[in-house]
């Protein structure tokens, strides 16, 4: 299925927004070499990061078969892609 770099970019945007949770969970609960996380506090976390690593490979496929349909290498595609998802969440809050 052809992706358009319209729809990377969504993609990105959600890992992004994915590990952006993570992140937060992080902060909320402290450092766990800190402190000992609860059961509910740690598979929250648990759950955010599969989530995250869930989106962030589920953007590799079709960054490949966009860089192929366009002759671009992958590196740049993924790079642009994260570089507009990034923009436009700035663009949003701001």
């Amino acid at each position: 299925m052809a992706h358009t770099f319209e729809e990377l970019v969504l993609i990105q945007r959600a890992a992004d927004e994915a590990h952006t949770a993570v992140e937060q969970l992080q902060d909320q609960h402290v450092p766990p070499a800190r402190t000992v996380w609860t059961d509910e506090q740690r598979v929250s976390w648990e759950t955010a990061c599969r989530t995250w690593r869930g989106l962030a490979g589920d953007v590799q496929a079709p960054v490949s078969e966009h860089a192929k349909e366009q002759g671009t290498p992958c590196h740049q595609v993924e790079a642009d892609a994260k570089k507009a998802a990034r923009h436009q969440e700035l663009a949003a809050s701001g």
